[in-house]
């Protein structure tokens, strides 16, 4: 089978890992938070607290809501890129090189601009509970190569949006501490766009051979999936505010079609084309498809310090189980048959091995005057990819460095606006991708198995405005 398609979770997280956090985090929630790099999650300074730390929603008089939007400009560009095609070997051998790859070796594949929502509400019921609901996109992004990129064969358009619902109860046990437990709801939305290698299936009599007779499959599905969050925060004393915030895996169950689009050069002689009714039997107009993957868990510990009355210091240091994407598998409903049959079947497999990651965050605020806070934050964002040879093209994260500024503006008593901009250095990163099965360690798959390296260049900007108002 000469297909090799990219599975919905590596869609999702090469998405993800393009909207400006390592792995799978589109990064911040909050415009106030983004300000200080994501530093200031002990503050619990309006609704957005929800995501943070939601125990922080006991700090919140009456009724509250957040409206944020951030704007992203990611900018992810390729260049070097080589591809090859391979030759068959017999089962368990290594496919040897057989030939380059014609086509694009650079270019930008990501949108220029991206919006992204978020809300947030909270209402003090008593002196003790509080409770709220918060509506954000954790990962929103769309990358694209050329339909005629060396790199087709991997990966050629991703779109990805997806929504959590949020309620959340907090409890002020005393005057020190409070906790807090919410839902998680998630629904994810992905598509992407892959081609196929359908010309090497072609017997040369008939014209056929590596890259002659292009198909593509237009992959989409969707999904709920459900978590939990708990939280913990505790005054320490009139200037010191530590936290403990968590958040639960979540599993999802993607399941969707696969639509195939064959060569235009295959279908020209007709119904009765040789070429045409050998493609069209390796593959059929529509089948189901399916991947599971598990998002992970998280957990942060943060503190802020107020050092006078202008002036306060914030810190967080977040652990992410990014090793839940160790494995993936997609699953076609219908069997692929190669020529020679020798790698055939209805799986493709995936082992990108990512390690556990943290990220450390580092911020502060000054009271400028009675209306205006001044706001600025760096941070360290460690990549869960482990070195070049589990770098998959979708995904060219590297270890990011963060820089923030920003501040708020208190409107009158009841209403502030925040405002936020950060400037997201990723480091170089180089991707060696190899799709033989043998490599992946199976013996049969569903691949084009075309190896190939590539190059990449990244940083992103998020500029970010908020609204917030007391009820």
């Amino acid at each position: 089978m000469k297909l090799k398609h990219i599975s919905l979770s590596v869609m999702m997280m090469g998405a993800t890992s393009l909207a400006m956090a390592s792995g799978y985090h589109f990064g911040t929630q909050s415009v106030s938070a983004q300000s200080t790099a994501n530093a200031s999650a002990a503050e619990a300074a309006n609704a957005s607290t929800i995501f943070y730390n939601a125990a922080g929603m006991t700090k919140l008089e009456g009724t509250n809501f957040s409206g944020a939007l951030n704007l992203v400009a990611p900018s992810v560009e390729y260049s070097g890129a080589t591809g090859n095609y391979t030759s068959p070997a017999a089962p368990g051998a290594v496919r040897p090189i057989a030939g380059p790859i014609a086509g694009q070796s650079s270019g930008k594949i990501t949108d220029d601009l991206i919006a992204v929502p978020q809300l947030y509400l909270t209402h003090q019921l008593n002196e003790k509970v509080t409770v709220g609901l918060g509506i954000y996109v954790p990962f929103a992004s769309e990358t694209e190569y050329q339909r005629d990129s060396v790199l087709r064969y991997n990966l050629n358009a991703t779109s990805l949006k997806t929504m959590d619902i949020n309620p959340t109860v907090a409890l002020k046990l005393n005057e020190q501490h409070s906790v807090a437990v919410g839902v998680v709801a998630q629904h994810a939305e992905a598509t992407l766009r892959q081609y196929a290698n359908h010309g090497a299936a072609v017997p040369g009599g008939l014209g056929g051979g590596n890259g002659t007779f292009d198909g593509y499959a237009e992959v989409d599905g969707d999904d709920w999936g459900f978590g939990y969050n708990l939280a913990w925060l505790w005054d320490v004393n009139d200037s010191t505010r530590v936290g403990v915030n968590y958040r639960s895996k979540i599993e999802h169950d993607l399941k969707g079609s696969a639509k195939w689009t064959r060569s235009t050069d295959a279908l020209a002689g007709g119904p009765g084309n040789a070429v045409a009714v050998l493609v069209k039997g390796l593959f059929p107009d529509s089948e189901d498809a399916s991947v599971k993957i598990t998002t992970p868990e998280s957990l942060s510990l943060h503190a802020m310090h107020k050092l006078d009355r202008k002036v306060t210091v914030f810190g967080d240091l977040t652990w992410t189980k990014h090793s839940r994407f160790d494995t993936a598998q997609l699953k076609y409903a219908t069997p692929k048959v190669s020529l020679p049959a020798v790698n055939q079947g209805d799986t493709t497999y995936l082992n990108p091995q990512w390690k556990d990651t943290y990220k450390i965050s580092l911020g502060g605020a000054y009271q400028y005057s009675e209306p205006l806070q001044l706001r600025a934050g760096i941070a360290y964002d460690k990549s869960p990819v482990p070195d070049d040879n589990h770098r998959l093209a979708t995904i060219p994260d590297n270890d990011r460095y963060w820089f923030s500024l920003g501040g708020k503006y208190d409107l009158n008593k009841q209403s502030s606006i925040d405002f936020a901009y950060s400037y997201i250095h990723i480091k170089d990163a180089k991707a060696n991708v190899d799709s033989r099965c043998t490599t992946l360690g199976q013996t049969t798959c569903v691949s084009s198995q075309t190896v190939g390296t590539a190059n990449y260049k990244s940083s992103a900007q998020i500029l970010g405005v908020q609204y917030n108002h007391r009820f």
